[in-house]
């Protein structure tokens, strides 16, 4: 496994957990997932919008405290995955992957 597949194995979990959600919203039309919510800043974001942010937050900030370059439990340091075969999972541009999939709208490549 390459590092990109590990982040891309990250993204389709968080999209397969906004789906779960998204399902299981009080009406069976759409409307539930577009019915928006007014932040305290005065944005606005709709049900969908708003999962969709703290999922993706969720997993990019893992994935860079996996990398080492942010914290997990308020502790940042570097940590090593590997797979079942020794390969590792984070030395490669886990960061760079992370962004390009969470916080850049990089949907998964066909």
């Amino acid at each position: 496994m390459t590092t990109e597949e590990f982040v891309q194995g990250f993204y389709r979990e968080k999209q397969d957990l906004l789906q779960f959600y998204l399902d299981r919203l009080p009406l069976a039309d759409t409307a539930a997932a577009q019915q928006r919510i007014v932040m305290r800043d005065g944005q606005q974001l709709t049900v969908q919008e708003l999962l969709e942010n703290v999922l993706d937050n969720v997993f990019y900030t893992t994935l860079l405290g996996l990398e080492g370059s942010a914290s997990i439990g308020r502790t940042q340091t570097r940590y090593e995955l590997r797979d079942a075969e020794g390969n590792s999972l984070t030395n490669g541009d886990l960061g760079g992957y992370a962004w390009q999939y969470f916080q850049n709208g990089g949907d998964e490549p066909e």
